[in-house]
């Protein structure tokens, strides 16, 4: 049996679903036969899968000091 092709804009729309179980079995088959072959949407699944982890695991980063003043500076003369 093969597996019906699915589109990066599919993928990309259900790809937090995916990461949380909560797609069904055949979409899930669809989306990593899509991974195997897709570069771009593998780079986007991992890229979500780090945000996820960085941002779940409770870590505080301290920023070095002034870095909010450069950033804000940086925003306000674009």
């Amino acid at each position: 049996m093969s597996v019906i092709e699915i589109s990066c804009l599919e993928v990309w729309r259900e790809i937090s679903n995916f990461l949380d179980g909560e797609v069904d079995g055949d979409l899930r088959a669809r989306m990593e036969a899509h991974f195997k072959t897709c570069a771009h949407c593998s780079a986007v699944l991992d890229g979500t899968r780090n945000v996820v982890k960085l941002v779940g695991d409770g870590v505080e980063y301290r920023l070095p000091d002034g870095f909010s003043k450069r950033l804000y500076s940086k925003i306000k003369a674009e």
